[in-house]
């Protein structure tokens, strides 16, 4: 069976919901998993997702900051919702496919939000960041890791706030001490990824030899001229899932879309 999930960081559903609705439309994914909501779970647009298809709906919201959804034409056995560092703040859901949604064996999707950690890279002035290594250590030991070293199917996606290798970002030398690519947060995030076996499926298909982004600050002014790019974004699925991979795109092009967001979707197609 194929299955094709989508993730993107919408940066605010309702203000962006026309160019998801075209996303929808044109790429058809079977999962959708957003990022930064912004709404809560009471505003979310269920209407207009279940009007495209998306019956299917699972919502970690807060209102007016970060959020988390997954939206699908599969129905789901279960959801879930997690939360870290002893904070309330919407940055992860998962649902579990099983044989409602023609799966013989139960695959597990955790769409996650990643603390951005501000911009001064030190834990000891910038509280931000501190949160942010402070996730990071927490997801070490996190349930879903574990499942995923343990032979679960599992899939892992959204917005991680790291560009970890040195192609994830524009200028390796020049990024260092800057939020999303210093050394403490690959090293930690690495020691995340580790714990749960996880697979860098967007690296399967693109060398780590080879430029790849997610993310183009609104800041520039020409984004695409500047290119100053960062892999923000990621797919990874659990050692069970190896190989099941079978296309992957990143829709660079979304970034010039009407009123778009920073970030643009990335769409990923599954044999399970």
């Amino acid at each position: 069976m194929k299955l094709s999930v989508a993730t993107w960081n919408i940066n605010s559903v309702r203000l962006r919901l026309p160019i998801v609705r075209y996303l929808l439309k044109k790429h058809a994914p079977d999962v959708l998993c957003l990022q930064e909501t912004k709404c809560t779970d009471e505003q979310f647009p269920y209407k207009a997702f279940r009007r495209l298809g998306y019956e299917h709906i699972a919502v970690h919201g807060q209102k007016g900051y970060h959020g988390v959804a997954i939206v699908s034409k599969h129905p789901f056995d279960k959801t879930g919702r997690d939360s870290f560092c002893s904070k309330q703040d919407a940055r992860h859901v998962s649902v579990t496919l099983d044989g409602d949604a023609g799966l013989a064996t139960p695959l597990t999707i955790h769409n996650f939000y990643i603390p951005a950690g501000g911009d001064e890279p030190d834990p000891t002035v910038n509280p931000k960041f501190a949160h942010k290594l402070d996730f990071l250590d927490e997801l070490k030991t996190y349930a879903g890791c574990r499942d995923s070293a343990g032979g679960a199917r599992s899939i892992l996606v959204g917005d991680l706030n790291v560009a970890p290798l040195e192609h994830d970002v524009w200028s390796h030398r020049q990024m260092l001490r800057v939020v999303s690519h210093t050394p403490v947060e690959v090293e930690k995030f690495t020691a995340m990824q580790q714990a749960g076996g996880w697979i860098d499926v967007m690296r399967g298909f693109i060398p780590d030899s080879e430029k790849l982004y997610t993310w183009w600050s609104y800041r520039a002014q020409d984004w695409a001229a500047s290119d100053r790019g960062r892999r923000l974004d990621h797919v990874w699925t659990s050692p069970a899932l190896k190989g099941a991979a079978s296309e992957m795109k990143v829709l660079r092009g979304a970034r010039a879309w009407q009123r778009p967001s920073d970030h643009v979707p990335i769409v990923t197609t599954f044999e399970v």
